[in-house]
């Protein structure tokens, strides 16, 4: 697994590349943003580590041209800036998870971990989406467990879509609502419930292992683990 670390303070960036390298991991080292976006494009990576507060480009900018041109490789930002509206912005830039500094070596490792682990279980091959035994195709739009088609409605396809780019992640509704119907969630009505409704019925009838499990209070999980 090779991992490229983004940060401009060497004293951390070294830290990190001694930490990550003991693990077995193998790293190279960027210490500003445009450089590290140089090396995010040109070479195959398993994950990048960056910071914020970067020169030359920052690590929000960073984040959103790496998402766009590899949707699928997994972000994590390091930062001093903690507050909510820092983390949502990170979040919002494209970053899968966020660590405020200080930080412990073996917390980053858990979710580097979590994220790697996440990444192989969904499958992208050619357009054909997989997690457990259910794919999407992501250009005729056709549906399939255990290779029995599902039909569903734009919405649940989106839905169902989302899900499986995050699996093993409880997503709350807000999210949902943010990311699939790009509006904010009302906490007066129940729309997304009523559609996880709609779509856990047409995923999961035939089928006794349930794929799509309510946690209540938090939000939603797609896992085949529950």
């Amino acid at each position: 697994m090779k991992i490229l670390i983004v940060e401009d303070d060497i004293r951390v960036a070294e830290l990190l590349k001694r930490g990550l390298e003991e693990q077995g991991f193998q790293t190279d080292n960027a210490f500003d943003g445009l450089f590290g976006k140089r090396l995010a494009l040109q070479n195959d990576y398993d994950l990048v580590i960056t910071d914020i507060v970067l020169p030359k480009k920052d690590g929000l900018e960073l984040c959103k041209e790496i998402r766009e041109a590899k949707p699928d490789l997994p972000l994590i930002m390091l930062t001093a800036l903690g507050t909510t509206d820092d983390k949502v912005e990170g979040f919002d830039s494209g970053a899968d998870d966020y660590l405020v500094k200080p930080f412990e070596m073996r917390e980053l490792l858990v979710r580097i971990r979590a994220l790697l682990k996440r990444q192989q279980k969904v499958k992208l091959t050619g357009n054909i989406l997989r997690y457990s035994d259910l794919e999407i195709n992501l250009q005729t739009k056709i549906v399939k467990r255990n290779n029995e088609e599902i039909h569903l409605t734009p919405k649940e396809f989106n839905l169902l879509h989302y899900m499986m780019e995050n699996p093993e992640r409880v997503l709350s509704r807000v999210e949902i609502a943010e990311k699939v119907w790009d509006t904010h969630f009302d906490t007066g009505t129940n729309f997304i419930d009523v559609y996880i409704n709609y779509l856990r019925k047409k995923v999961e009838k035939n089928f006794d292992k349930k794929l799509i499990h309510t946690k209540s209070g938090m939000g939603f999980i797609l896992s085949d683990k529950l």
